[in-house]
């Protein structure tokens, strides 16, 4: 018997390497010639956030089949997890809560992704041990009453502590303070195209190595046919929690780059992260195609683009947007891209 092949082996590994060096080579020069809070630069945090939320979400609704509308309350949860390291964390170490613009500033703020990502991540797990015994509508009714009582728990939180209130709350007390239905209004803003591209080209690599992995097969086994899946040995509900926590993990990482980016002033609200945020991501899998990463990826772009071009005839906007997806479901009803990625279509004119 021919062993199977591993995603961890050295060749797979310096397969990987280069995509990414390239890629975080990429963010740097996008950041470094993009004007720092111009209209252009705003418009690309937002496809560089949608893509992160929509390839991971695609993890879960196209690898696997499985249909989750509660996507946006991972991305809360990143979100409000990741200000509460920069905002309280820094106000531990660094003694108060402005933006440090120095290695230790940036290492907080990178732990503090990281740390979003997981809580996000541990939601995931939390939720879909038991509910992804469940299938199709249930499971979709379940993932999104999920979303709705993260939402309903952060409008419920006491006010957001000042500096000169930190003093005389316990720290374990401090990050219970999320600002309630006010949001959490931080005031800084430590994200970067840099940052917002680099996690897009990590979100990228890491989904298609997955996908072309054993594991990534396993995915689609059960999507394609759980009894089937379950007949040949795999572990069907092992592999959808898998699928929900990695998705949920990136919908954290999503989360806390959308905080960082909001500049003084504002306040990431319970509000941002209702059902309409997730089912934007739902849209955008389904319009590129399920299982397509490339087809997330420019449906990600292409919804966030056609958002800010309707936005001059703010009356109709929804209508239109409504209109142009239903066209594109009528001519394309598998997604622009199916299952396929971009460039199975180049190899397919290449062959005789």
């Amino acid at each position: 018997m021919t062993p199977r092949p591993s995603v961890s082996t050295p060749r797979a590994i310096g397969a990987s390497l280069l995509p990414l060096l390239l890629g975080l080579c990429a963010a740097m020069i996008l950041e470094l010639s993009i004007p720092q809070g111009s209209y252009v630069e705003k418009i690309l945090f937002d496809i560089g956030v949608n893509v992160i939320l929509a390839v991971s979400l695609n993890i879960v609704n196209g690898l696997t089949g499985q249909f989750s509308i509660g996507h946006a309350g991972f991305m809360a949860l990143g979100a409000y997890g990741s200000i509460v390291v920069t905002y309280y964390g820094g106000y531990a170490i660094f003694g108060d809560v402005l933006k440090h613009t120095t290695l230790s500033g940036y290492s907080l703020y990178f732990v503090s992704l990281i740390a979003g990502g997981l809580v996000a991540a541990a939601a995931g797990w939390v939720v879909g041990l038991p509910s992804l015994r469940l299938r199709g509508d249930y499971l979709a009714i379940v993932t999104l009453g999920f979303g709705e009582i993260i939402r309903v728990v952060l409008q419920a939180t006491p006010p957001v502590l000042y500096p000169s209130e930190m003093a005389a709350v316990p720290g374990w007390e401090r990050v219970l303070h999320l600002g309630g239905a006010l949001g959490f209004s931080h005031g800084q803003s430590y994200n970067s195209l840099g940052w917002t591209y680099a996690a897009v080209v990590v979100m990228l690599l890491v989904a298609y190595r997955l996908r072309e992995s054993t594991h990534g097969r396993a995915f689609l086994s059960v999507r394609e046919n759980e009894i089937a899946a379950e007949a040949i040995g795999v572990n069907t509900t092992r592999y959808k929690v898998a699928a929900f926590v990695i998705a949920a993990f990136f919908a954290g990482i999503a989360g806390g780059l959308f905080a960082h980016q909001l500049g003084a002033g504002t306040a990431s609200r319970p509000e941002e992260f209702n059902f309409m945020k997730s089912f934007e991501a739902v849209i955008m899998v389904v319009l590129g195609g399920m299982g397509s990463i490339t087809g997330a990826t420019v449906a990600a772009i292409a919804l966030t683009l056609l958002t800010e071009i309707l936005r001059s005839v703010q009356d109709y906007r929804l209508v239109a947007y409504s209109l142009l997806l239903i066209v594109v479901m009528i001519l394309r009803p598998k997604g622009l891209f199916g299952t396929r990625e971009i460039w199975d279509f180049f190899r397919k004119k290449d062959q005789p």
